[in-house]
């Protein structure tokens, strides 16, 4: 029997090297992304496991680079694509206090670019694959009752959104769609003093993607599998 396969965008490091690790521990095949031509610490993994793990070049905010790299892979299918990419400003600066550039980049980075993917990419996930991306507890409209993360926020709700968007239109597909919350992860972004290690999110965010697998339609889930407020 064929081993499954994921393609798991931004996997270079925190989450998406992380969720990398999982599904090879779990038996897949995994094809992971980075953005340079420089060695990252897929390229590390890839060293120790093999032809387990292939490695492809793209920045998912160069239409080109996205372009080609779904030309290269027309031919492959997946049962997972997981889209993971998040940047941040200084989560204490307000809207009125960010550039136009700042807010301009986040956006594009967080929201805009992994829906491009997500367009590009999804006819070659199986008809009863899994589509995933990365979003956060911190894109819940609903529970946005503390403020803070005030670009970020509204760079994972503007994906959230998107995502439904493009669900609407998916009416009747067989795919199972998740907008997935890490929780608060101790990575780059995260800091040192954040509740959750990498290998215990990306084990909750993995086991809740299996439970989800045939079920149909968009789902805004944590790694624990339980609903996130819209």
């Amino acid at each position: 029997m064929a081993k499954p396969t994921a393609l798991i965008i931004g996997a270079s490091r925190g989450l998406g090297l992380g969720l990398a690790r999982e599904y090879l521990r779990r038996g897949w095949q995994v094809m992971g992304t980075v953005r340079g031509s420089g060695q990252t610490q897929l390229h590390g993994l890839a060293g120790q496991v093999g032809a387990e793990l292939e490695i492809e070049t793209v920045d998912i905010n160069e239409p080109a680079q996205v372009a080609s790299l779904r030309q290269r892979l027309a031919d492959r299918r997946f049962d997972l694509l997981f889209v993971n990419a998040g940047v941040a400003n200084d989560p204490a600066e307000t809207i009125d206090q960010v550039s136009d550039a700042t807010f301009t980049w986040i956006m594009v980075t967080n929201a805009l670019s992994p829906m491009r993917v997500v367009e590009a990419f999804a006819a070659l996930v199986t008809p009863a694959g899994t589509i995933a991306l990365m979003s956060s507890g911190l894109g819940s409209v609903a529970d946005n009752e503390a403020g803070g993360w005030e670009v970020y926020r509204a760079s994972k709700a503007a994906l959230n959104t998107l995502m439904r968007s493009f669900a609407a239109r998916q009416s009747g597909a067989a795919r199972s769609l998740l907008l997935i919350a890490p929780g608060w992860v101790r990575t780059d972004m995260g800091g040192p003093n954040a509740h959750l290690d990498v290998e215990t999110s990306c084990r909750g965010v993995a086991d809740t993607i299996t439970a989800q697998t045939g079920k149909a339609g968009l789902r805004y889930l944590n790694y624990q599998g339980q609903p996130v407020r819209w």
